[in-house]
């Protein structure tokens, strides 16, 4: 399970510690989704999710505060379980004496901001969708092509990165060259970036490492991209039935997703940077609900009823 720990929270986004600075090292968060308790302050807690962070606004402790002293204490107090990372108060809201002392006998951390509630949530969801994203590292090249991310997939030698280098002269944009690191983000999408140590790094076999940037420029590379079209490249099989229409559909999956797979034979003479760029072109074009194989077909079906008359 990842894991990160409130005190890279507490120091990306500046917070203040009221309570705990010594233990936030120690206190981890598993969990991406951020708590805004409303009902378990109102005294219901039976699914109170006590692995999420904690935040409390001004909504929050507004009602708190309005509370008989004992009753405040006795809710705040159910928030401060073991498993809960931290408990966060934004606006600039101070914990009173009382927070602080349920926190120190409970080793919670209380930390605030001055962002406001909504903001904070979206920036940390944000970190957290990043940092505690499942991740796998595969051999590749990523690119972006006319704003959709080809994923460039095949055996060694075969000619990802001289492909690659062809498409940046093009003027599109190389993300990563060899190792591609792939994180899971929301709604199902996959980001793929270089391992810092190979950024702006490519390989060409017989001259060796070259610096996109310090040849192309800056405008060559970008830090990170959604695949959005796998290229599989193989050596052309002659007992091999490829692709003609482009009717059939196929998948690579990685960390449960499926995206689109094209599996481009390479032979002599083929042009393999202009087949990936009307492959990325086709791509986009079909999310604006241009299917060219599906016209063509419905078409030929219709040509052939109406010669059928």
């Amino acid at each position: 399970m990842k894991k990160v720990t409130v005190k890279h929270l507490t120091n990306k986004f500046k917070l203040g510690i009221f309570w705990g600075e010594s233990i936030l090292k120690d206190k981890y968060i598993t969990v991406k989704d951020i708590s805004r308790p409303a009902l378990e302050l109102a005294g219901y807690d039976a699914y109170y999710p006590k692995k999420r962070i904690q935040v409390l606004g001004k909504t929050e402790l507004t009602f708190l505060a309005s509370l008989d002293r004992a009753v405040q204490k006795e809710r705040f107090k159910n928030l401060l379980l073991e498993s809960v990372p931290c408990i966060i108060l934004t606006r600039g809201f101070k914990p009173t004496n009382d927070m602080l002392d349920l926190a120190a006998k409970s080793q919670i951390p209380i930390l605030g901001t001055d962002r406001t509630t909504t903001d904070f949530i979206a920036l940390s969801t944000d970190l957290l969708d990043r940092d505690l994203a499942p991740t796998k590292t595969i051999h590749g090249v990523l690119v972006d092509i006319y704003g959709v991310g080809v994923l460039i997939k095949g055996q060694s030698g075969i000619g990802k990165s001289e492909t690659a280098l062809e498409l940046i002269k093009r003027g599109h944009r190389l993300v990563s060259d060899d190792a591609v690191e792939l994180r899971g983000i929301r709604e199902r999408a996959i980001v793929g970036a270089a391992p810092k140590v190979l950024e702006h790094l490519l390989e060409i076999r017989g001259v060796g490492l070259i610096n996109v940037v310090s040849l192309f420029g800056t405008g060559c590379v970008r830090s990170q991209k959604t695949v959005d079209l796998v290229i599989n490249l193989e050596h052309w099989d002659e007992k091999k039935s490829y692709e003609r229409l482009g009717l059939d559909r196929h998948f690579f999956t990685v960390l449960g997703v499926d995206i689109e797979m094209h599996t481009i034979p390479v032979a002599p003479g083929r042009n393999l940077a202009i087949i990936m760029e009307i492959a990325a072109m086709n791509h986009r074009a079909k999310k604006l609900g241009t299917n060219t194989p599906e016209d063509f077909t419905n078409n030929l079906n219709a040509l052939i009823k109406g010669d059928e008359k």
